[in-house]
């Protein structure tokens, strides 16, 4: 999990710094070429693309750093944890599967939660058979994890 998120955001800094160095660099020239630079809709909008690719490319490169500093053996074998698939029974009887990931890769309607999220955090740590109340906007909603699988399940 953690190496394929490595390897997202190492291709993403790649496209991004091709775009930076060679792409941009072409379209501001072209821009320049048009002539008065402070009516220059093309010319600023490069500009902007420019300082956005920049920026996004540092925030990759920390969490880049962050993630690779990350230790999974910290993580609990009888318990949930990032990595975790849990099946939870809501009042209603209805089953939910979720796993546990990283914020980015995050992705509600398949089952992806963030262990930073409010569900995430209420599921972490807890047990086969535990209560986990969750509080929402909406109100409060109540689970019971009736099956848990650990990434050293899996």
């Amino acid at each position: 999990m953690k190496e394929r998120i490595l390897k997202r955001f190492s291709d993403e800094i790649a496209a991004l710094e091709r775009e930076l160095k060679f792409e941009l660099p072409q379209e501001i020239k072209r821009a320049r070429e048009h002539g008065d630079l402070r009516e220059n809709a093309e010319y600023k909008a490069a500009k902007e693309r420019q300082d956005m690719v920049s920026a996004r490319i540092a925030m990759l490169k920390k969490r880049v750093r962050e993630i690779q500093l990350m230790n999974l053996d910290r993580i609990p074998r009888d318990r949930t944890g990032f990595g975790s698939t849990v099946h939870l029974r809501g009042a209603n009887g209805d089953t939910i599967v979720y796993q546990l990931v990283m914020p980015e890769e995050a992705d509600a309607e398949k089952g992806l939660i963030s262990t930073s999220s409010p569900i995430g955090r209420a599921i972490l740590n807890k047990e086969e058979g535990d209560e986990i109340k969750v509080v929402t906007p909406a109100g409060t909603r109540q689970f019971e994890l009736i099956k848990l699988i650990t990434i050293y399940d899996e």
